[in-house]
């Protein structure tokens, strides 16, 4: 992970947090230089019932990791216009990168709101995020909200293979899709 930069002890970040897995690794990396609170905001995940289960997952990971959360709904109209038009893109094209904005935006927002002077994601644990895309969109809407982004690249240091063996220790919700529908391909989403 890059350095967090020329913070003193305790001080707060707002870390957004889009799945449990990737949190089991992201929030301990970021507690060895922050007081972390979680920021779970996500309408990108779909269905209902998949966003109900790993807001399930981030709050059991809280018996491990012991952190503050906070929990914010709604933006799935805002979500469904940043991403109209970018449905056939890949994964780390531009649909994700109008989803990540969207999702750091109101993080940064967020981070401001609370009095809290940071703020980073875990995104960049999986492989399937860009960190070098994540950390310039963190950058440019902590600008914007004048909070100062901590950029990471979490899949450094292994990790993802971290995450993923962190995850199954505690028996915590592992997903096998971004979340959003246009991730999930026929067969892959999990039906249990």
């Amino acid at each position: 992970m890059k350095p967090a930069g020329h913070y003193s002890e305790g001080v707060g970040v707002l870390l957004h947090l889009c799945c449990a897995p990737d949190a089991s690794y992201g929030v301990p990396a970021m507690q060895e230089r922050f007081r972390v609170t979680g920021f779970f905001f996500n309408p990108n995940i779909q269905p209902k019932e998949e966003f109900q289960r790993r807001l399930l997952a981030v709050r059991q990971l809280q018996d491990f990791s012991s952190f503050a959360l906070e929990e914010a709904g709604g933006g799935e109209e805002e979500w469904e216009e940043a991403v109209r038009g970018l449905e056939r893109e890949p994964e780390k094209g531009r649909r994700c990168e109008a989803c990540i904005r969207m999702r750091l935006r109101r993080t940064a927002e967020e981070a401001r709101r609370l009095g809290i002077p940071a703020f980073c994601t875990v995104l960049t644990v999986s492989p399937k995020k860009d960190a070098g895309m994540v950390n310039r969109i963190g950058r440019e809407e902590g600008e914007k909200a004048g909070v100062r982004f901590v950029e990471a690249d979490m899949k450094k240091n292994d990790g993802f293979r971290k995450s993923v063996e962190i995850s199954k220790k505690l028996g915590i919700y592992r997903q096998n899709y971004c979340g959003c529908r246009y991730s999930v391909r026929p067969g892959l989403a999990r039906k249990e």
